[in-house]
C-alpha cells in the first residue's frame, strides 16, 4: 500500500490495464485487480505478491462495493464490445455508487476520444465541444458526465484521461495489427483507409506511468486531460516502416467506406465500426499541453522504437507459441 492509500483497477485485464500495473510494480506499489474471471486474473497477475485478485459482477451492486471496499484510488478501465456500447454508463453508474457509498476518495478513468464528435480545430484541446454525432460518442459522453458530476458534487474526486488510437506489444485492438502481422508472416497487410490522413498513436507501455502520475497529483481532479501520440504520422507511414523493420517491401490492401460496409454484412465488429469511420476521415489529433504542464516529462517512445518493440514482442511470442506443443483438441471447440 502507498502513503496516498491502496490502488484498485477496475477492468485490469486490458493492454492499458497491464501498462498500469508495470508502472505500480516499477514503484514497488500493491495494488489490486478486479475482473469477472479468478482463473483469468491468476493468469495474469497471480505471480505478482503485491497483486490483490478481486472479482466482481457489476451487475450486483454488493459485488460492486466489495470490490471497491478499502480502496483509495479506483482506476476504471472497463472495456466493452462495440455492441455493448450502451452498457458504458450503466456500469459507470454502478460503479461511482458503489465507490462513493465505500468512501473511495478519488476516480481515475481511462476514456477515448469519441465524445468530442467530430473536430472542430485542427487541434483538440480538452475544452474543444463535446458534440457526438454517433451513437458511441453519446454514451462515451454520458458516461463522462457522470464522472465529472460526482466529482463536482464533492462526493468523491474524478478525473478522465483521454487516449487516441494505441499500438504496441499484445495490441490486437488496433489499426495497426494487421500490418504487425502480415509482416512477420509476409503477407499483405489488411487496412481501413484511407491511409493517408494525419493520424497519431500512443505506445501503450507509456500510458501507466502517464497514469500513476495523474492519480498522484492532486491537482489533476475535477477535469479532464488529453495524451497524444509520439507526432502526427499516417496508417501508410506506419505501415511502410513496420514493413522496412523486417526488411520487407510493403504490401497493403486498404478497406474503402463502401468496402467496410459491404465487409459488415459478414463480421458484426466491422459493421460496428462504420460508425466510427469519421475518425479516419476527420482524424482528430489533440494537443495535450495541460497534461505536460501539469506532469512536467511525458515520455512518448518514439514510433520507430515502439515498432521495433512491437515486433520483437510478436516475434517472442511466435517462438514461444512454437516452443509449445498444441494441446489435443475435439473435433469441435465452442467458440
Amino acid at each position: 500500500m502507498s502513503e496516498q492509500g491502496k490502488v484498485a483497477l477496475f477492468g485490469a485485464s486490458g493492454v492499458i490495464g497491464q501498462s498500469v500495473v508495470q508502472a505500480l510494480r516499477a514503484q514497488g506499489r500493491e495494488y489490486r485487480v478486479v475482473g469477472r474471471s479468478m482463473s483469468s486474473l491468476k493468469r495474469e497477475f497471480g505471480s505478482d505478491p503485491k497483486a490483490e485478485l478481486v472479482t466482481w459482477n457489476p451487475e450486483d451492486p454488493a459485488s460492486v462495493r466489495a470490490a471497491a471496499r478499502g480502496v483509495h484510488t479506483l482506476i476504471y478501465l472497463v472495456g466493452l464490445p462495440y455492441t455493448e456500447f450502451r452498457m458504458h454508463p450503466v456500469l459507470t453508474r454502478r460503479t461511482l455508487e458503489g465507490a462513493i457509498a465505500e468512501g473511495v476518495k478519488r476516480l481515475v478513468q481511462i476514456g477515448t476520444l469519441y465524445s468530442f464528435g467530430r473536430p472542430q480545430a485542427e487541434r483538440v484541446t480538452e475544452d474543444h465541444p463535446r458534440e457526438p454525432h454517433t451513437f458511441k460518442g453519446k454514451m462515451r459522453k454520458q458516461q463522462e458526465d457522470l464522472l465529472l458530476e460526482a466529482g463536482a458534487s464533492g462526493a468523491i474526486q474524478t478525473t478522465i484521461l483521454r487516449l487516441p488510437d494505441f499500438y504496441g506489444p499484445n495490441v490486437e485492438r488496433s489499426f495497426l495489427h494487421g500490418a504487425f502481422r502480415a509482416a512477420l508472416d509476409g503477407k499483405r497487410a489488411q487496412l481501413i483507409g484511407p491511409i493517408d490522413r494525419p493520424h497519431e498513436f500512443v505506445f501503450v507501455p507509456d500510458v501507466g506511468p502517464v497514469v500513476t502520475a495523474l492519480m498522484d497529483e492532486p491537482r489533476a481532479y475535477g477535469r479532464t486531460w488529453n495524451l497524444g501520440g509520439a507526432g502526427v504520422t499516417t496508417q501508410r507511414e506506419m505501415a511502410e516502416r513496420i514493413f522496412a523493420e523486417v526488411g520487407r517491401r510493403p504490401k497493403l490492401m486498404v478497406a474503402n467506406r463502401p468496402m467496410l460496409r459491404m465487409l459488415g454484412l459478414f463480421d458484426s465488429f466491422l459493421r460496428e465500426l462504420f460508425e466510427m469511420h469519421y475518425l479516419l476521415t476527420e482524424p482528430l489529433i489533440v494537443d495535450d499541453s495541460a497534461l505536460r504542464n501539469l506532469l512536467g516529462e511525458v515520455k512518448k517512445t518514439p514510433y520507430a522504437e515502439g515498432i521495433r518493440r512491437s515486433l520483437a514482442a510478436m516475434r517472442e511470442q511466435d517462438a514461444a507459441a512454437r516452443r509449445s506443443p498444441a494441446p489435443a483438441s475435439p473435433a469441435h471447440t465452442p467458440a
